[in-house]
């Protein structure tokens, strides 16, 4: 039987979501514009006032500053029509170093959209969509939403989070970043750590071509450089340190990467696994966090795992126990331990 209530309250979320979706190529200007970047540094300001700061259109600034305002992303001033950005605000739209800066997931929902005609065929046939064959640079986008959690989290509090690895590093090791992407997180590696050697791998030659760039226009040090090959075959042996930033769930065998990775460590060495946060049960996972990381799963992550070879597609919710027999059953590892976690991502560490 129909209850009015459920109905009005379903009614709400799914305009909020609308808003939020339509909201997409707006927040996607308002980032290539610089108009988050102004308003944080020289806001308040009206629309009048914007447009001769930024030479932009006064009535397309209007209409976009109210859109933000109905959106809570800035705040109006209904005394004097100026427009601004709380502390709290600027953080997620505005300070790309922030660790809550958002604006590259909206770039990366937008890039999903273009991937609908070949995911939605995926449902009838069964088959992955290779990540060579995303839409634009989805993989660029990606890379750069992971990116502020690297830069805040990664030195910071997950290395040392394990057990004598910063020790190691800091004296110098031999460290592996298998699945790199766009190399963010092999370069912040490899400057903090300037004794210790990074290679980068990744699969995808694109990505290893972004990586080195990034390099390039960065000033990494060295100590680092870019291999393209899958996970289950990179090169070299005694390893200190592997690392797997959300991306074992994508691989299409990722218990044959877990063995690859046994055998490339040192007896004593150390896999880092950093993966989506997610809980071992379909309901345990029914918040914002699992219903963005579902979204982003059926969208991207299984489709990638289903096109490899095995085609396991974890999904980005495999939880820890499905993880834990990947690497324990499957790659042999004697112990795995949750070493650390942020809101957005699980830290685990493996020992041979």
């Amino acid at each position: 039987m129909l209850q009015d209530n459920r109905l009005e309250a379903l009614t709400g979320q799914v305009l909020n979501d609308l808003g939020g979706a339509y909201s997409i190529p707006l927040v996607q200007i308002g980032a290539s514009l610089g108009l988050y970047s102004a308003l944080s540094e020289f806001g308040p300001m009206t629309s009048e006032e914007m447009a001769k700061h930024t030479g932009f259109s006064e009535r397309y600034l209007r209409e976009w500053l109210s859109h933000q305002a109905a959106s809570d992303y800035i705040t109006y001033d209904e005394e004097t029509n100026a427009f601004s950005m709380s502390p709290e605000q600027a953080m997620i739209f505005a300070n790309k170093d922030s660790p809550v800066y958002l604006v590259d997931a909206f770039d990366a929902a937008a890039r999903t959209l273009g991937n609908r005609p070949t995911v939605e065929a995926g449902f009838v046939t069964g088959k992955g969509v290779e990540w060579d064959h995303q839409d634009g640079c989805l993989f660029c986008a990606i890379a750069r939403f992971f990116r502020p959690g690297y830069h805040n989290h990664l030195v910071a509090e997950w290395l040392p989070a394990l057990d004598g690895v910063k020790e190691k590093l800091e004296r110098g090791a031999k460290v592996a970043d298998v699945g790199c992407g766009c190399g963010y997180s092999t370069v912040i590696m490899a400057k903090a750590f300037p004794n210790s050697e990074f290679v980068g791998f990744d699969f995808h030659e694109k990505s290893i071509s972004e990586a080195r760039d990034h390099a390039r226009q960065h000033g990494a040090p060295a100590n680092v450089r870019f291999e393209v090959s899958p996970a289950k075959a990179f090169s070299g042996k005694g390893y200190d340190l592997v690392t797997f930033f959300d991306c074992l769930h994508d691989m299409g065998d990722p218990a044959g990467a877990a063995a690859h990775v046994k055998k490339a460590l040192k007896p004593d060495g150390t896999w880092m696994i950093v993966e989506p946060m997610a809980h071992d049960s379909v309901e345990q996972n029914l918040n914002p966090v699992g219903r963005l990381y579902y979204a982003a799963s059926t969208m991207i992550c299984v489709p990638t795992s289903l096109s490899q070879e095995v085609g396991a597609a974890l999904g980005a919710q495999a939880g820890e126990a499905r993880l834990r027999n990947v690497i324990t059953n499957g790659g042999g590892f004697s112990s795995l331990r949750r070493a650390a976690e942020t809101p957005f991502n699980m830290i685990l560490e493996a020992r041979p």
